[in-house]
């Protein structure tokens, strides 16, 4: 019997891979098949580590996992010297460039199509080739925008962004998992308040503070003020984090807003982004909530008040 004693933890790591792709490979392709212990946690040979990082390298090189899972070690090594050689046509970008569109434009033919499948797909070669972070800035972000404007124009229905929402809660739980972290990360809570009924912006703040060390509560769409302070005192969370994508004119919104801000400790953080938040300012101000730009200074003052917090300890 082959040795098998890694960890998936220690394989991800190893093969550049999430925990996630690997279980779906794994799961749905039969890519490798680990052995399991008496508490059913998985552990992995050399070789299957090998077979992981190949596939890796070819479906990095435009290859769909599907028709190559079931190779060989010995094919698949031979494959993968030959795109190394000469990459497919059509092959998917692997930096964060103009080509990272060839992921966006699968995952909007996907949720027009209404296909589950084929937009996990092209989330998890997004996530194979970007990573995480990158993922989450160069696919999801911007897929989130397209969302919006499609919706807008006509062009999608309501029904097509919330089958988006679905798919992406469910695939950012399954990613989000390797970034638990311990019991003394700080804790945040993410929503989006009462009346803003677009939850994909907060779903992508909600996987970008685990991804940074977070321990994160989220609560999903529409919520009253009460309701987000209720849960940001019971657990005790350092910071809330809100989105604002639609509507823009709620003249219950203000109020709303006024309410949470009374509502939470004054230690508590207000963090608040989305494409309507621009049309808050002057109440964001006055509560003085931090107006995140984009994704990247979502982290940067989620790492800032994460020191903030461990010096306060």
């Amino acid at each position: 019997m082959i040795e098998a004693h890694y960890a998936i933890n220690a394989v991800a790591r190893r093969t550049g891979l999430t925990a996630h792709v690997i279980r779906i490979w794994e799961k749905r392709y039969q890519a490798v098949e680990p052995e399991r212990t008496d508490t059913n946690r998985r552990l992995y040979s050399e070789a299957q580590i090998e077979r992981l990082s190949l596939l890796r390298e070819i479906t990095r090189a435009g290859h769909h996992i599907g028709p190559v899972a079931k190779l060989s070690t010995e094919k698949l090594r031979q494959l993968a010297k030959e795109s190394e050689a000469a990459p497919p046509p059509g092959k998917l970008a692997t930096s964060a460039g103009p080509g990272t569109s060839s992921f966006l434009d699968q995952c909007v033919a996907a949720v027009k199509a209404l296909d589950s499948r084929a937009l996990e797909n092209a989330l998890m070669q997004a996530e194979t080739e970007l990573g995480s972070h990158g993922l989450l800035q160069h696919v999801i972000g911007p897929l989130a925008q397209s969302m919006g404007q499609l919706w807008r124009d006509g062009t999608i229905t309501a029904a097509h962004e919330h089958f988006s929402s679905a798919v992406i809660r469910i695939f950012l739980g399954h990613a989000a998992k390797p970034f638990a972290g311990t019991g003394g990360d700080p804790r945040i809570v993410v929503a989006t308040p009462a009346g803003q009924i677009h939850e994909l912006g907060a779903l992508i703040v909600g996987a970008a503070a685990a991804n940074v060390g977070w321990h994160v509560t989220y609560l999903g769409a529409s919520l009253p003020a009460t309701e987000i302070a209720g849960a940001t005192r019971q657990n005790r969370a350092r910071a809330v984090a809100l989105s604002l994508v639609y509507p823009e004119d709620d003249p219950r919104l203000e109020s709303e807003l006024l309410r949470l801000r009374k509502f939470l400790p004054a230690e508590v953080s207000l963090l608040v982004g989305g494409r309507a938040m621009a049309a808050y300012h002057e109440v964001l101000t006055k509560i003085g909530a931090l107006q995140i730009k984009d994704l990247s200074h979502l982290c940067s003052a989620l790492d800032e008040l994460r020191k903030q917090v461990r010096k306060a300890k």
